[in-house]
């Protein structure tokens, strides 16, 4: 797969979930990042890195490369959402993906300006981890299904926010963050880029 660049918000925290050595070590730093000057919460600690661990274990079982988690704040709120950018090994076009897509969700062509053609999925759940927490709120996810040029491979970018007041601001950030997906030669190196 040629490396592809997107460009997201500089308060989004960028884990590469491969190999397992890289993904432990973000994460280790981000906990670290997250709880500097914070002596007193050892339970709390190891409770936000096991979650963070299972969290980029779960992406990368999906065929996750990267995981983006957004530390955004505005007016002192965290806007949570996530990026998962996952590598699927089939062969379809974008009309392909949205033929399949039919009836899971919102589902349409767009056009991305450097990437090209791709599906677009827009769909509300009530996932798991909201339920377990007792969550009324259902999460946002955007999805989009990008064919790579040259490969029998698709790159899946998984958006997703549990903020059901605000999600459609969040779908317009999504939105803008999946317009700057670019394919790079692989001499190029810049922020997200992936191998």
């Amino acid at each position: 797969m040629p490396a592809f660049g997107l460009i997201t918000p500089e308060d989004w925290y960028r884990v590469p979930l491969q190999p397992q050595e890289h993904r432990e070590a973000s994460v280790s730093a981000l906990i670290r990042r997250q709880f500097a000057g914070v002596d007193d919460q050892p339970i709390l600690r190891r409770k936000a890195e096991e979650q963070l661990l299972g969290t980029a274990e779960a992406g990368a079982g999906q065929g996750g490369v990267v995981l983006y988690l957004s530390f955004l704040e505005a007016a002192g709120i965290p806007l949570s959402a996530s990026l998962l950018v996952s590598r699927l090994y089939e062969k379809f076009d974008s009309l392909d993906a949205v033929a399949a897509l039919a009836g899971s969700g919102e589902v349409g062509l767009v056009t991305l300006p450097a990437a090209g053609r791709a599906a677009r999925l827009l769909r509300r759940e009530q996932t798991k981890e909201s339920r377990r927490l007792g969550s009324e709120f259902q999460d946002t996810i955007v999805e989009y299904f990008i064919p790579v040029p040259d490969h029998d491979e698709v790159l899946m970018l998984t958006f997703s926010t549990p903020l059901e007041p605000i999600a459609e601001a969040m779908v317009e950030l999504f939105d803008a963050v999946a317009g700057t997906l670019r394919w790079q030669h692989r001499v190029e190196k810049t922020k997200g880029a992936q191998e």
